[in-house]
């Protein structure tokens, strides 16, 4: 299942936000997707392994403003597309 973030710091790489979100989540990040946009609040569209919709709301909850590297995240809808 999918999982938009967005507000990201530009400077984080790919591997900083697949080990941020698996801390957090508890499941590998199968695909990661930069979103783009003006460059202001840089997203990403991530796909995690094995996700049922519970589990991917509850990611949400968890990572919705949540502060990390100077920036407040937003995570507002799981998508099952």
């Amino acid at each position: 299942m999918k999982l938009w973030i967005g507000n990201l710091d530009p400077a984080a790489t790919d591997d900083e936000l697949r080990a941020f979100v698996c801390k957090y989540t508890e499941r590998e990040i199968i695909s990661l997707k930069h979103v783009p946009g003006d460059g202001s609040r840089p997203g990403v569209m991530l796909e995690r392994e094995g996700a049922g919709a519970a589990e991917l709301n509850q990611a949400q909850l968890r990572l919705h403003g949540m502060y990390w590297k100077n920036r407040q995240l937003v995570a507002p809808v799981p998508l099952s597309v």
